[in-house]
């Protein structure tokens, strides 16, 4: 599984001016993901709690180092060809915060783990039983956490029962699985939209999670790790006194959905990062075209906004978004060279063609997926160009 992307060439190159970027293309602002990592890593540290960055979010290599260097202990990721991606890029701990129970890609995570640091979750005991066969056929270990449902209605055994049946499988199959805790993810958490649901949500998240830990403290097995949190959430998680790591993804980047919360005094202000640029291939009366659709831009949480004064996006098709004036609503009768029944002050505003837009999108995650290059910028220039982990990474 290579890191590197050949689906297509560089948008663009160091050094090279914004205007120059050929679009659409994916953008981030270095100053502001710079500002993100710093202001959640230290909220995370003053509080004793670990970061383990989500990959799943950026699927950037280069973005992991960097977190990496300003203190996260590693990744978690979704998939093993992302885990795969990740540890060619150099990145040695990871973990595979989803359940995997394919025999073959199995196999591959128990070749994986021969070479860096690696965890799975896990919800059943057939699929603890089949991960600890390819171990052994493999020479390897890798660690588990037991994913408890503490909200989410996803993945995860849904009592304390179950997980102490499932702590008693993997201590079967030791040495080629160990216990180090829980999974405790409360995903539809993130993004209840004012800050005392959110707050009540991972209290009750948290209390399940510290029973779930006791009580497999008190069956005499290991507990020595409990994870979960993201980037809607992971001050509560942080103040717990139960999650020792937290796994916030978007919050480097970030995207409408998350800043459409409100805001929460216990927790630092993200910045919004990432962006989609287009550039301008068609104007007239009334509205413009950018030369970017739904396959640069997911529109899953909602249509991108558009970071250009008086201007909004009208609608979203395969390869074109279709801008207009905010202060549209005036019927644009026909064309008379191409301005009659337009007011005069948006025809000195009309955007000219080629001209670069960004456009913030509604859900980050999906958007980095439609992209193979990161064209990180800093002011008015490309500093990198970072490629984005292959597509076949989705397996």
């Amino acid at each position: 599984m290579s890191s590197s992307s050949s689906a297509s060439a560089p948008p663009a190159a160091p050094g090279d001016p914004l205007a120059c970027i050929d679009t659409p293309a994916l953008v981030l602002d270095l100053d502001a993901f710079e500002a993100n990592v710093a202001a959640l890593h230290a909220h995370a540290g003053a509080r004793g709690v670990r970061v383990r960055a989500h990959g799943k979010a950026h699927r950037c290599p280069e973005i992991s180092r960097r977190q990496i260097a300003a203190g996260a202990v590693g990744v978690c990721c979704q998939k093993v060809g992302e885990a795969e991606g990740f540890a060619e890029a150099g990145i040695a701990d990871i973990l595979v915060s989803n359940e995997i129970v394919d025999p073959a890609k199995l196999d591959r995570l128990a070749r994986l783990a021969r070479r860096v640091r690696l965890a799975v979750c896990v919800d059943h005991p057939d699929a603890v039983a089949a991960l600890a066969r390819a171990c052994v056929t493999a020479g390897a270990r890798i660690d588990v956490l037991i994913e408890l449902d503490v909200g989410q209605g996803r993945c995860g055994v849904t009592t304390i029962d179950e997980v102490v049946a499932l702590a008693r499988v993997v201590a079967a199959a030791s040495p080629a699985l160990r216990l180090r805790g829980l999974q405790a993810y409360h995903g539809s958490a993130q993004h209840l939209r004012t800050a005392q649901a959110r707050s009540q949500a991972i209290a009750a998240a948290a209390r399940r999670a510290a029973l779930a830990r006791d009580t497999l403290r008190s069956a005499g097995f290991g507990c020595y790790e409990v994870s979960g949190g993201g980037t809607g959430t992971f001050a509560h998680e942080a103040a717990s006194g139960v999650y020792t790591e937290i796994q916030p993804g978007s919050y480097a980047l970030m995207d409408l959905d998350y800043r459409a919360n409100e805001p929460d005094a216990t927790t630092p202000a993200l910045r919004q990062a990432m962006g989609v640029m287009m550039s301008v291939m068609s104007v007239r009366a009334g509205h413009a075209v950018l030369d970017g659709g739904l396959k640069a831009v997911s529109v899953d949480s909602g249509p991108p906004a558009l970071r250009l004064p008086g201007w909004r996006v009208h609608g979203v098709s395969d390869e074109h978004t279709v801008i207009e004036p905010v202060e549209a609503g005036c019927e644009v009768p026909a064309i008379d060279g191409g301005r009659a029944g337009v007011p005069a002050p948006l025809l000195s505003h009309l955007p000219a063609l080629g001209q670069r837009c960004v456009l913030d999108p509604g859900h980050c995650d999906p958007t980095v997926n439609l992209h193979d290059w990161v064209v990180a910028y800093r002011g008015d220039r490309v500093e990198a160009v970072w490629p984005v982990l292959s597509r076949g990474a989705s397996r």
